[in-house]
């Protein structure tokens, strides 16, 4: 018997330890993402930024011009920099149980970059922390269980294609980078256009599709999608939806990220974002 009371008071050390360690182990992943977002932000020159006019939209394709004027962004400060939280699901295979997510995104439009912070609540004291990021043109996904011991560090060709085409998709949460010189645009036709960013060597496109009053009902591109024999390029559908107003700006706040497999529809990632800011120089 005293044996068995030895043994759990051992277990109970043991997941004392492991708590606290992965508690300092989180507490320097986020401190050094921090650390990241801020030199994002502050490459951005927040001193004098431009307001937005109904010029600035001559040349654009014409749904992509409804979907600006329903944005509401003449008239607004051009958007440098972004700040926001979500919260959602994610499923790291297809068919999987969502698992509860939170994370903090920080955007800069002057030079296109990103950095995306999350926490993944696998079960209850398990989690994996996991950073996207986007930077100088080049991409790189960090996933570590219990902040600590790391199963993704990925970067390459690959990522930086994909992260790329994130930072495409997600402008419809600041839309006035869909007036940067880094992105073109081609009608397809009055419900839909295709963007096509370059930036650093690396080019990819996406189609947006609207509906008559102008909001985004969708976006889809190719991107590539890390499988079991590696990466490959697949096709990538986002659904977006409940717009709301931030600053003045309307913008979609719920969407879903879903992998149009040959096995099927892979239901990624669900999400909403709950607080949105623009220009702005600090982290949450």
């Amino acid at each position: 018997m005293k044996i068995v009371y030895w043994l759990v008071g051992l277990l109970i050390v043991i997941m004392v330890l492991l708590y606290l360690t992965s508690q300092f182990g989180h507490s320097s992943f986020q401190k050094k993402g921090e650390q990241e977002a801020k030199q994002i932000l502050t490459k951005a020159n927040l001193s004098q930024i431009e307001t937005i006019e109904q010029k600035d939209l001559d040349g654009l394709p014409d749904p992509v011009k409804r979907w600006l004027n329903f944005s509401q962004i003449i008239g607004k400060e051009k958007i440098k920099t972004v700040r926001l939280k979500q919260k959602g699901l994610m499923r790291t295979s297809p068919g999987q149980k969502g698992m509860k997510t939170t994370a903090d995104q920080y955007f800069n439009t002057q030079t296109p970059s990103f950095i995306w912070l999350a926490r993944v609540n696998m079960a209850p004291l398990i989690y994996f922390a996991g950073k996207d990021k986007y930077n100088d043109g080049k991409g790189h996904m960090l996933i570590k269980v219990l902040s600590l011991f790391p199963v993704v560090d990925d970067r390459g060709e690959e990522m930086d294609q994909g992260t790329l085409t994130r930072y495409l998709g997600e402008i419809i949460w600041f839309p006035t980078a869909a007036l940067s010189d880094y992105i073109s645009w081609e009608e397809i036709d009055s419900e839909s256009a295709k963007a096509t960013m370059s930036y650093k060597g690396v080019t990819a496109s996406a189609v947006f599709n609207f509906d008559e009053e102008g909001r985004v009902k969708s976006y889809n591109c190719e991107r590539y999608y890390n499988g079991d024999d590696g990466y490959r390029l697949e096709n990538y559908h986002a659904p977006v939806w409940d717009y709301q107003e931030f600053s003045g700006i309307k913008i979609p706040t719920q969407a879903k990220a879903v992998w149009k497999l040959e096995s099927g529809d892979y239901e990624y990632y669900d999400m909403e974002i709950t607080e949105l800011e623009f220009n702005v120089d600090s982290t949450y």
